[in-house]
């Protein structure tokens, strides 16, 4: 019986899992959506490019404007659409309002703006425009007063102000642009006109030129500029810029790289000026220092912030070099930090340190150039007034090394000043120098918040050889070992040199240790003419003569300077000085006189006067007691023999010699002894208006 084979049955299909129904289902609606989403697109792009975008011009005011917290305005034709694949903006009268604090109601107006702007640029935050059209575009670019946010910067004002960020741009023409700068903390208002900008392929060309001027503090200045590689600046690459300014008689050039066009913070900038006088220069910032003539300046300019860092500065002015570093700190206070250094420093260029003119001083000398500063005839002080009101406006803090101060009088070198203006008090602390191998170190203060000035000067005189000191006024410095010491310590009231010397109190004292001198200066000074003719004769001139101790001092009150006293004591004589002058009317009074202390023969034994002013002192050798002695004399060959007239010039030596403690530790008149401790009467008291000092009789005669 045949077998009939099993029958197959069929597999079971299985059933779809509800993970997998779940992902075709999302995915037919993801597809769903985005087919919408491009349709809607598509739909948009279609109703913008027919349409030209005209009906956003209202949404675009409205968005705009709050998201800037401006006021956006279009007042002509615009238009917003896809053309195809970059956004097409145009939109002619187009306004864009400032803050309320601006002093000008726009940040940007334009008659036309018309471009390409690369979409995907925008999610990025890096505008990419490949087109820009603008006519007669204008933009103001403010700082607030307390330089915390700027008119550029959109947002709330806590956000800070932000640097300005152009976009790039491949092609552009920009016709009519003008660009309005203002920094109130810097006083600076500046308005300018660009040239006529064309590019094409992220390329310009020829450089693009600025012109145009403003004020700087109170000061109006012009300024034109170039970009020399404008296609690197709209390419957002790096940009040469070069710009030259001109501002109360000084020129300025600037040179440097930028990284945009607006971006100078953190830049090293070459800077170059030149000028009739520096002075004017730093004034238009407010900052006062001495005149100059001509300088030429060159320096790095780093701007950071508040600080304007002047580096590897080198330059001259007048026949004196320097160089160092300055930093301008433009804060709540504007404060200047330097240090600088001078190889050499011409006297003429030092002059205007204390009120000269450099230019007259040079041309005419230093009486023409006190007198151009108010000064009265032959007078030798400048009465040139402080700036009060600029000093009490910035601060300083300045150190200046200088190798050599050229002088055709005294040698000077190693100059530190330390300077140091702090509200209007300004103080050179310290001042030091090597003066004739010797050292001078100084404090000089100037209180300008006092009102006249409080001045005070305090000069301090190391030992020095008085050959060297004395050898530009024609002393020689062979057989000469003196040295002298001393100390000025005055204090007065004014706002000029002259005034607060004309209303000082205070001292002024030389001491002289032991040391020699040649004996033609002791000779001539006594008027010795037996002992100069008979040294002159033997060729003894230059046989040194000893002295003991030496004292010249001054007590000065009310800024007239009496003798306390003048007192020099040598193995040969005792010179002796009356008299004083007076910082008032600079005028000079002083007898000098030299008694001998052994016999001498045709000795004129008169005091040898000093009068006239600081400016023209002259020696008045033939005095009255000397023509007294002479009319003695001319009288005794009258009425006895000619032999007797020679008596009235005799010297019996009888001076009495110093006790030189008092002398070496610069005491007072009062204060001096003769050598046998007796007090001297013969050195004055300290006060001006005393008689000169009296003729010795012979033989209580005459």
């Amino acid at each position: 019986m045949a077998t009939t084979p099993p029958t197959e049955v069929p597999a079971e299909t299985p059933a779809a899992t509800p993970a997998a129904t779940r992902g075709r289902r999302g995915w037919r609606i993801a597809r769903t959506v985005a087919l919408g989403l491009l349709t809607a697109i598509a739909a948009v792009w279609l109703v913008l490019f027919i349409t030209k975008g005209r009906f956003l011009k209202r949404p675009f005011e409205s968005i705009v404007g709050r998201l800037t917290g401006r006021e956006v305005r279009v007042g002509g034709d615009f238009q917003l659409y896809f053309a195809p694949w970059q956004i097409a903006f145009r939109a002619e009268g187009l306004r864009i309002s400032n803050p309320g604090w601006a002093t000008r109601p726009y940040l940007f107006t334009a008659d036309r703006v018309d471009s390409r702007i690369a979409p995907l640029s925008l999610l990025w935050g890096k505008r990419h425009l490949s087109w820009l059209d603008l006519t007669n575009g204008a933009v103001d670019l403010e700082w607030d007063a307390a330089h915390r946010t700027n008119s550029w910067t959109f947002g709330a004002p806590k956000q800070g102000g932000k640097p300005l960020d152009l976009p790039r741009i491949d092609r552009a023409t920009a016709t009519g642009t003008t660009v309005r700068y203002r920094d109130p903390r810097m006083r600076l208002v500046a308005d300018l006109t660009l040239d006529t900008i064309r590019s094409t392929d992220a390329r310009i060309g020829d450089a693009v030129g600025v012109q145009g001027g403003g004020r700087l503090r109170d000061t109006p200045f012009t300024v034109a500029a170039r970009l020399l590689s404008p296609d690197a600046t709209v390419a957002r690459g790096r940009n040469e810029l070069v710009l030259r300014a001109r501002a109360a008689g000084n020129v300025i050039d600037v040179a440097g790289t930028l990284p945009s066009i607006a971006a100078v913070e953190n830049v090293p900038l070459a800077v170059r000026a030149r000028g009739r006088n520096l002075a004017s220069l730093l004034d238009i910032i407010g900052v006062v220092i001495p005149n100059t003539r001509d300088y030429r300046m060159r320096a790095q300019l780093v701007q950071s912030g508040q600080e304007y860092r002047f580096t590897r500065i080198a330059g001259t002015f007048g026949d004196s070099d320097v160089a160092g570093r300055l930093t301008v700190t433009n804060g709540e206070r504007l404060h200047l930090d330097s240090q600088l250094a001078t190889r050499r420093l011409d006297i003429v260029d030092a002059a205007p340190f204390i009120g000269y003119n450099p230019d007259i001083v040079a041309a005419r000398g230093a009486v023409a150039a006190a007198a151009a500063t108010g000064a009265g005839p032959q007078r030798i002080m400048p009465d040139a007034e402080l700036p009060v009101a600029t000093m009490q406006r910035f601060d300083a803090d300045l150190k200046w090394r200088i190798g050599t101060l050229r002088s055709r009088r005294v040698p000077i070198s190693d100059v530190d000043v330390t300077l140091a203006l702090d509200r209007g008090r300004l103080a050179l602390s310290p001042l030091t120098f090597a003066m004739a191998r010797g050292n001078v170190a100084a404090d000089v203060v100037f209180d300008t918040r006092q009102r006249p000035s409080a001045v005070r000067y305090d000069i301090r005189l190391a030992p020095t050889p008085m050959a060297r000191l004395l050898a530009g006024y024609g002393v020689a410095e062979a057989g000469t070992t003196g040295t002298i010491r001393g100390r000025i310590q005055l204090a007065g009231r004014g706002d000029t040199i002259h005034d607060s010397l004309a209303t000082a109190n205070g001292r002024i004292a030389f001491v002289m240790p032991a040391g020699t001198l040649w004996t033609r200066n002791v000779e001539l000074s006594e008027l010795d003419i037996g002992t100069f003719v008979q040294k002159m004769f033997q060729d003894e001139l230059k046989e040194p003569v000893r002295i003991n101790c030496g004292l010249v001092a001054f007590t000065v009150r009310g800024g007239v300077a009496a003798t306390d006293p003048i007192l020099i004591d040598t193995t040969k004589n005792v010179i002796l000085g009356r008299g004083g002058f007076s910082f008032r009317d600079e005028s000079v009074d002083l007898a000098i006189r030299a008694d001998a202390k052994k016999f001498s023969l045709f000795s004129g034994q008169s005091p040898v006067g000093i009068g006239g002013t600081f400016a023209d002192p002259g020696l008045r050798v033939i005095s009255p007691q000397l023509l007294a002695r002479a009319g003695a004399g001319l009288g005794l060959a009258v009425v006895a023999t000619p032999i007797a007239g020679l008596l009235a010039f005799i010297d019996p030596g009888d001076a009495k010699a110093a006790q030189c403690g008092p002398v070496l530790g610069a005491r007072t008149a009062a204060a001096q002894r003769t050598d046998t401790g007796e007090p001297r009467k013969d050195v004055g008291n300290g006060q001006t208006g005393e008689a000169a000092p009296k003729r010795k009789k012979f033989l209580g005669i005459f």
